[in-house]
């Protein structure tokens, strides 16, 4: 028996994704599952190596050869159909063998991992090699067999491994050596259980396999997306499924913390909680393509967690609600690539975020019009908001971006502010509120002038980051999406022009605004980072609206070339590097690919019908 090797990372987009939506892990092409956090996504990670080596934690399943040679070729590693079940398959010299991945929706068990070895042919000799380190790769288990299973314990954590063959364990590394041939089965099954309760069931793993695939193949079928890019936006949509939390109601951002932005920066945030405003568009994907279940839950994880004080609002919230999420780093763990600080918690949870309420109402209303039943609870919060917005629109704030900087006053907040009032008096007009309508319309021009006035450069026609700035932000290309103006005024059209221009690299990926290299930026922060895939996927939706379908269309499909071998995307993109950087599979990215898909079939199907004369 050997000591764990020290790993070499995996790209970003090399992990596959796997989760039974309520957590989630990932798998690099050798095998390796090196990310898990348990019993929830914002739990601490037993398998940890993923940010460090795997001495912080890891788990292999591969042919038992050198491991230059374990990783199967993309194409022969793929999501069976349309599931969240990877299946990976390798070629050795004395035979081929396929190792299937997933985690089962939980349905009154534990929390489960379930990896099965199936012989393909000839006879192939595996290994299964498992180091848990518990905290984040912190603390060593007490590994000890109970039962006839292997059992890991500590503190409050316990991991239960199950399998058919034989095992052995040294300093804290499990290992199972064994001979799979053509035909024949072999399966591993890891459950978490608290270490104070009763041990967990035994998991049948061909049971859970079955019961995987079927949930969802019916998911998929609520699908009423029939555009040309449907392979895309299905694999989007179920990644976007997996970063919802089925017992709350909640929606990740991403299921990692700190993969950086830049390879060897200190731009390494944790995304595991629920930020309203990522929440909020995640729905508004999912709502257009046919799902409604998900928008209603959500809806009851937002009243009870704002519950009766909407003002004061926060901008993120644990998946059950709770308001506290200090940030700390950690010290033991050297990052993905050496991008140190490891960052557990998020500061940015106190900033002031001005454009959240209109992200919250746009997609209450949206919902409304999907047919998501009305909830007076509801209509109260929307009126809260309002109240909210009516009070504190005019102040500076933090921004999108959540920049750790001055406040300032952000024009894309203001904006939103403006589709807050906006919105609230379109559902007001329909009978569905009431409201002070002329009180009402009247902050809504105010907000709209005060922009106009403000926050346009008329020498370069395009609206600035903020009031008085120079400088461009790519939030601006939604200015076609909000209706603030008529998608072909002359002022929209300069400002998607003018921020392609000066923020994206070759006219294709779009960076967020422009940081200050190795100085300390405007952001308050060193360093750089990639492309913002999301502000890429804006830019398809502003072409497609400001009228250049055919460019919109072009650029989509380009962007459709970054994602990985199975169907996903990180926050950003490298150009430089050419690989994805920032945590993964990020939502922001993922529901952009499907908006822009679902506007372009709108858009081109509108193109292709003929205007009536008058």
């Amino acid at each position: 028996m050997t000591t764990p090797r020290r790993s070499v990372h995996a790209l970003i987009e090399d992990h596959a994704l796997i989760g039974d939506m309520q957590t989630a892990a990932l798998v690099r092409p050798d095998g390796t599952l090196d990310w898990l956090c348990l019993p929830r996504f914002d739990s601490a990670a037993a398998f940890a190596g993923l940010l460090g080596t795997e001495e912080h934690g890891f788990w292999r399943i591969a042919p038992a050869v050198p491991a230059d040679t374990a990783a199967p070729h993309a194409d022969r590693r793929r999501y069976q159909g349309e599931t969240l079940i990877v299946e990976s398959e390798w070629d050795t010299e004395t035979g081929s063998v396929r190792v299937l991945d997933f985690m089962p929706p939980r349905e009154g068990h534990a929390p489960q991992v379930i990896r099965i070895v199936e012989g393909v042919s000839g006879t192939v000799e595996m290994k299964s090699t498992m180091s848990p380190r518990f905290g984040y790769g912190s603390r060593l288990p007490w590994i000890h067999d109970e039962a006839g299973r292997t059992a890991a314990v500590s503190g409050p954590d316990s991991l239960w491994l199950d399998t058919s063959v034989p095992g052995t364990e040294k300093d804290g590394v499990v290992e199972h050596v064994f001979t799979v041939g053509a035909g024949a089965c072999v399966a591993f099954a890891l459950s978490w259980q608290s270490s104070y309760a009763a041990a967990p069931a035994v998991p049948e793993a061909a049971a859970a396999l079955a019961v995987t695939s079927r949930f969802w193949a019916e998911w998929v079928e609520h699908l009423v997306y029939d555009g040309p890019y449907r392979e895309a936006v299905v694999r989007a949509l179920i990644s976007l499924k997996a970063l919802t939390h089925a017992s709350t109601g909640g929606i990740v951002a991403a299921p990692t913390t700190s993969l950086p932005e830049e390879i060897g920066g200190v731009r390494n945030w944790d995304y595991r909680y629920v930020w309203l405003r990522d929440a909020a568009v995640t729905l508004s994907a999912l709502l257009q393509t046919g799902y409604r279940e998900e928008a209603a839950a959500w809806r009851q994880w937002l009243v009870r967690t704002l519950g009766g004080d909407p003002h004061n609002l926060q901008i993120m919230y644990r998946l059950d609600g709770p308001r506290d999420i200090p940030e700390r780093e950690l010290a033991w763990l050297p990052g993905y690539e050496g991008s140190s600080p490891v960052r557990v918690g998020n500061e940015a949870v106190d900033q002031l975020q001005l454009d959240v309420p209109g992200e919250v109402i746009e997609m209450l209303a949206l919902a409304h019009e999907h047919g998501v039943a009305r909830c007076e609870k509801t209509e109260i919060l929307i009126l809260k908001l309002v109240e909210y917005v009516r009070e504190h629109w005019r102040e500076p704030d933090d921004g999108i971006w959540e920049v750790r900087g001055d406040r300032r006053h952000f024009t894309h907040s203001k904006i939103m502010c403006w589709v807050a009032i906006d919105r609230v008096i379109r559902l007001a007009e329909q009978g569905l509120l009431e409201v002070d309508l002329h009180e009402l319309k009247h902050l809504r021009n105010n907000i709209h002038t005060q922009v106009c006035e403000r926050a346009y450069d008329p020498e370069r026609n395009t609206f600035t980051q903020s009031y008085g700035s120079k400088e461009l932000d790519a939030s601006l290309l939604l200015l076609p999406h909000t209706g603030f103006l008529p998608a072909d005024d002359p002022r929209v059209i300069g400002t998607v022009d003018a921020v392609r221009r000066e923020l994206a690299a070759d006219g294709v990926l779009v960076h967020r605004y422009r940081t200050a290299g190795q100085n300390v930026g405007a952001d308050g922060l060193p360093g750089g980072e990639g492309a913002f895939l999301l502000c890429s996927f804006w830019l398809v939706d502003a072409l497609a609206l400001t009228g250049r379908l055919d460019e919109a269309e072009e650029l989509f499909e380009q962007l459709l070339t970054l994602r990985s071998s199975l169907g996903l995307l990180a926050e950003e993109y490298d150009p430089v590097a050419r690989r994805q950087v920032g945590n993964f599979p990020q939502a922001f990215s993922m529901l952009g690919l499907t908006n822009s898909a679902v506007l372009l079939s709108e858009q081109r199907k509108a193109a292709a019908v003929p205007v009536m004369a008058a």
